[in-house]
């Protein structure tokens, strides 16, 4: 077994016990959960309701996720399976690691299928109605076409093509992670018999995908696939012979990076730079192929000595391999009918043509609900501190940036400035590692104090505190939020931000900055419970609260919005909780182990999934605790990662005219979205809430909200009209 996590070398505990007689087939599988998640943004693709390029982004997504889902989870299960020499823990519901890859396999081989049928079938005949179109070789053979690729190819392709034989001279060839390549049979031309080899080719990453062809007048949009446009003019390679056949394929890698503290030689930063540097050549864990590749074409693959890949790992597909290039043709400038209606974030207006965030802040509590409302507060507030000559010091956590984060370079402006600037980066940010490593060289030169995370603890906490001195003293403002500071993704994904000055807030945010960069422990906190401390306990303690509630006769409620629900220790309280009365509702957008709906365990649990255009990514719970309700909200989702792996927080809401925002205008209308939610079922399978009138799709209710609330009073503003959804008290009675 593993050591319990340490906190800067002081452990934190092993966390709540997990239930050892629980039953297994009271919990769902987490990767079977997350394949159902990916089934559901797969069916966003197939719903004529969307609009089509809309459509066309979610096949991509689908395709985007099912990738990282291969490089990190079936890359852990088959390191399970064939390189670890201890016996490791069964999950909740008692699938062994073979049991779990074969399960995998199957599902995500129909599931594959399905994407290309959505392709080939519904989405590509769409776009060429409407004018997008994506050729086939047929379709290019026209001599203006034609001679525009000869071109293009002689002096944009040509140059950078490297082709690489396979022979006892020349041993099989490092394929990059997920890169495009085409694998050859070539033959001699002036020998008799014709001598056979086999050749690799990758495809350049450094040209489009998809080549553009010439205006042709009519309107129309025509792409062809850069490997069709290699494949008909590769003989130019080879001189003296002749590609006789070719198939495209993809190798996809093992990309997890865990540091253990016995890994690290000289520094963390050191140690991580080494092993991105492996993960280039990690295992190979899938092959996804064209199925008009012949045996001898998979053979050579599946059995290359830098691949050696199970029949369970090869993925045949009727299409081009790598949907995700599709994603391009959403970029094409105009076909406004073919995309979302565009949204434009509001400003709080009691953050609108104001002079000082700080300002506002002392006057109230702010809650900002992203994308709706703009992720420019979060940065007006770090950039004013950057600015302001009373503040002093910033401190600030940093898990996955940006590539132009203005946020990074008012770190770095404000350590110019003078000021005490102390960042923590997390470099172990998995598939962000380079890019915040870059983000922290940056900032170091500019002065700012720069820690990286802890061996064996993420730091995914979201806290921001600004020191600033006035006239009755010294005053701390600290934001938290649900997201990470990444003004990119802060436009397509939904998260809260809470701006406060409260002493408290301000106690326990410098305690959590001094116990992320010393050795700080004992602290007492006021407001904040973090993890990977006691945060489980905390949440278990107030399920059983409600639990407690329920059995003595008074009000009992729970609400939870999160990422994911994986955490055996929460899944039977709620059904302990469940089984004494509790009413649960839960907005679970992705993974979700617990089974709702059994008799006698889960019958008061009801759980939804929202799939729309804006990623659900906030973190929200709500208790009843006998109408004196308390409202969190959270950087963490109840995992055991969350719990134990991490350091996360979450931070009571007690201003009433938020708790009353949340409760009504944000989790109240999540609950009643019968357009774009999903219901999971006992035996683990989503239906569509079934859509009646008036018809409720909740993120148009939040945009809707956020325009109301920017012209609101911005002293009283907090409860925005919801028109025909039910409030919080309905929801409850």
């Amino acid at each position: 077994m593993a050591n319990s996590p340490t906190l800067n070398g002081v452990s934190t505990g092993p966390g709540p016990a997990r239930l050892h007689h629980a039953d297994p087939s009271n919990f769902i599988n987490r990767e079977l959960s997350w394949l159902n998640f990916n089934e559901r943004v797969l069916a966003e693709a197939r719903d004529p309701s969307v609009p089509l390029l809309e459509r066309l982004r979610f096949l991509a997504i689908s395709a985007s996720n099912l990738d990282e889902f291969f490089e990190v989870r079936v890359a852990g299960l088959q390191a399970q399976l064939y390189d670890s020499l201890e016996p490791q823990d069964l999950p909740p519901d008692g699938m062994s690691p073979l049991e779990q890859l074969n399960e995998i396999a199957n599902l995500a081989r129909d599931f594959v299928a399905r994407q290309y049928d959505v392709w080939r079938d519904e989405l590509r005949p769409e776009l060429a109605k409407h004018g997008i179109v994506v050729c086939d070789h047929e379709d290019v053979e026209t001599p203006s076409r034609s001679a525009f690729l000869d071109d293009y190819f002689t002096k944009q392709v040509y140059p950078v093509l490297t082709p690489l034989a396979i022979d006892p001279m020349h041993p099989f060839p490092h394929l990059h992670n997920k890169s495009l390549n085409l694998i050859l049979r070539v033959a001699t031309v002036n020998q008799d018999p014709p001598r056979s080899l086999f050749a690799v080719l990758q495809v350049p990453s450094v040209l489009s995908r998809l080549v553009p062809l010439p205006d042709e007048g009519d309107g129309k949009k025509r792409f062809v696939p850069l490997e069709k446009v290699i494949g008909p003019r590769l003989d130019v390679l080879f001189g003296g012979f002749k590609v006789s056949d070719r198939a495209a394929f993809r190798v996809t890698r093992n990309s997890d990076l865990t540091i253990q503290e016995s890994d690290i030689k000289t520094s963390l930063l050191s140690t991580i730079q080494e092993n991105l540097r492996l993960r280039k050549k990690g295992a190979a864990v899938r092959l996804e192929i064209s199925d008009l590749a012949d045996d001898n074409f998979l053979s050579q693959l599946q059995t290359a000595p830098a691949l050696e890949l199970d029949d369970r790992d090869v993925y045949k597909v009727r299409g081009p391999v790598d949907l995700t290039a599709l994603v391009a043709l959403c970029k094409i400038e105009g076909f406004r009918d073919l995309k979302e209606t565009p949204y434009e974030p509001q400003m709080p207006s009691m953050l609108s043509n104001r002079g000082s965030i700080f300002t506002a802040i002392r006057e109230q509590d702010i809650l900002v609900h992203h994308p709706y409302e703009s992720f420019g507060a979060v940065i007006q507030f770090i950039e004013q501190a950057a600015e302001d000559p009373q503040v002093l010091a910033i401190k600030q956590t940093l898990y996955r940036t940006a590539e132009d984060n203005p946020i990074i370079n008012a770190l770095a402006r404000a350590a110019e400035n003078g000021k005490q600037v102390t960042a923590l980066v997390e470099l172990q940010a998995r598939l962000d590692e380079e890019n915040n490593i870059v983000k922290a060289t940056m900032l170091q030169k500019a002065g700012v104090h720069v820690v990286y995370g802890m061996v064996g603890l993420k730091t995914h906490c979201k806290a921001a505190l600004v020191v600033r001195r006035e006239q009755d003293g010294y005053r701390r403002y600290v934001h938290f939020g649900t997201g990470n500071y990444n003004p990119s993704t802060a436009r397509i994904y939904t998260d809260l931000s809470l701006f406060t000055c409260r002493p408290e807030f301000g106690e326990d945010a410098s305690a959590l900055f001094n116990l992320l960069t010393g050795y700080s422990q004992g602290h007492s906190w006021e407001r904040l419970h973090v993890a990977p401390m006691k945060l489980a306990e905390h949440i278990i303690h107030m399920i059983d609260r409600e639990r407690e509630h329920a059995l003595a006769g008074r009000p009992a409620r729970i609400i939870a919005k999160m990422n994911s629900l994986v955490d055996p220790g929460a899944i039977e309280a709620m059904y302990a909780a469940s089984q004494a009365g509790v009413r649960i509702d839960l907005i679970v957008r992705g993974i979700c182990c617990l089974r709702p709906g059994v008799p006698g365990i889960s019958d008061n649990i009801r759980v939804i999934s929202i799939i729309d255009k804006f990623l659900e990514h906030s973190r929200i719970s709500y208790f009843q605790n006998n109408d004196q309700p308390e409202v969190f909200l959270a950087s963490a989702d109840w995992m055991p990662r969350n719990f134990r792996r991490r350091v996360e927080i979450m931070f009571p809401i007690e201003d009433p005219r938020l708790q009353n925002r949340i409760t009504d205008g944000i989790l109240g209308v999540a609950l009643m979205d019968n357009v774009k939610a999903h219901l999971l079922q006992a035996d683990g399978t989503y239906t569509r809430v079934r859509a009646t009138k008036p018809l409720i799709r909740s993120q148009i209710e939040f945009q809707n909200m956020a325009r109301e609330l920017s012209e609101s009073d911005p002293i009283r503003s907090g409860s925005p009209s919801l028109g025909p959804v039910l409030s919080m008290r309905d929801l409850i009675h």
